[in-house]
C-alpha cells in the first residue's frame, strides 16, 4: 500500500497507530525543519542528506510508515523510493506539515 492522504485522514492513521511500534512517522526535511517543530514521536531522516538513499534502505520494510516534509514535494519522491525499495505500507501526508498545523 502507497498512497498519499490528506491531513485529516492522516490524523485518524496516527490515532489509530498510537503506541505501536511497527508505527513509524517520519519526517523527511532537514534537521533544522525538524528541530523547529514536527509531530509528535516523528523521527528525522534528512532527505537532502547524501546517504538518505542508504538509510532509508535500512529501515524495516515490514512496518508501516506515514512520511511528511513542508509542503508534500520531497515526501511525493520518498514515496516512490520506498516503493522501489520494497517496503510494504506506506502513508505520504499530502501537500506536507503545513497542511496539518
Amino acid at each position: 500500500m502507497f498512497k498519499s492522504i490528506p491531513s485529516p485522514e492522516a490524523k485518524k492513521l496516527i490515532a489509530e497507530n498510537e503506541g505501536k511500534e511497527n508505527f513509524i512517522i517520519l519526517d523527511i526535511r532537514t534537521p533544522q525543519e525538524f528541530a523547529g517543530g514536527s509531530l509528535p514521536d516523528a523521527r528525522n531522516l534528512d532527505f537532502y542528506a547524501g546517504d538518505f538513499v542508504q538509510k532509508l534502505s535500512e529501515l524495516g520494510k515490514e512496518n508501516t510508515y506515514l512520511i511528511f516534509c513542508r509542503s508534500g514535494n520531497r515526501s511525493k519522491a520518498a514515496l516512490g523510493m520506498m516503493q522501489q525499495l520494497g517496503f510494504n505500507e506506506v502513508y505520504e501526508l499530502d501537500k506536507g506539515i503545513i497542511s496539518y498545523l
